[in-house]
């Protein structure tokens, strides 16, 4: 008698930083559980070293869909950029769930805590980052945005972590958030020492995409 076939989750780093790439894949070790769906990561070897600029958001959007549709393996897919790259343009690519970390981390957050801030890497991505929430309609939750003006790469480094303390401190004492959002997947390795620093629920997005698939995979 043949075994069921293991169900597959496939998550994207639309960039082609693949430390990034395996930062993500070291942080998602917690929800692959035994006997239960497969997380796998790769790259888009098309992708930009970082998505730091609408441009770079817009150009990855067919790359990913056409790599979407290629897939036969897969039972749900985990686009793993906070700006949510081509989240909708994939969604029309195929029949099964597609998660953009953005979204889910926000809503993760939101069960979280009443109003929640966001670690950015640079002051620019702020703009793209509101206006995505304005379309959630969820900008009256929003503490604040601040960023760490680094580059997605220096994002995972170990020199980030002092700076994510400082930044994510002036959003919980400033803002007055009461739980932060990891404003890029880059940040992946840095969630546990700094929920521990802040002393508040620090949400990865990455992490919240995944535990939202599991969940979609147990319960379809």
């Amino acid at each position: 008698m043949n075994e069921p076939r293991r169900q597959r989750i496939l998550v994207i780093n639309p960039n082609s930083n693949a430390s990034v790439t395996a930062n993500m894949d070291e942080a998602l070790g917690p929800l692959k559980l035994d006997g239960g769906p497969e997380i796998v990561c790769t790259t888009l070897a098309e992708g930009p070293f970082g998505i730091e600029s609408q441009a770079d958001v817009d150009g990855v959007a067919l790359p990913l869909r056409r790599l979407i549709e290629a897939d036969n393996q897969s039972d749900a897919f985990i686009i793993a950029c906070y700006s949510d790259p081509g989240l909708h343009v994939c969604r029309e690519g195929t029949s099964h769930p597609v998660f953009g970390i953005a979204e889910s981390a926000v809503l993760t957050a939101l069960a979280r805590g009443e109003r929640f801030g966001v670690i950015a890497i640079k002051n620019r991505s702020i703009p793209r980052h509101i206006r995505y929430l304005r379309q959630m309609g969820l900008t009256e939750r929003l503490a604040g945005e601040r960023a760490l003006d680094m580059s997605v790469a220096d994002s995972g480094s170990d020199k980030a972590l002092e700076r994510m303390i400082a930044v994510g401190s002036a959003l919980r004492d400033e803002d007055g958030a009461n739980v932060v959002i990891m404003g890029c997947a880059g940040m992946a390795r840095h969630r546990k020492p700094l929920e521990q620093a802040l002393g508040i629920p620090v949400i990865d997005p990455t992490q919240a995409a995944v535990t939202l698939a599991l969940g979609a995979l147990m319960v379809g």
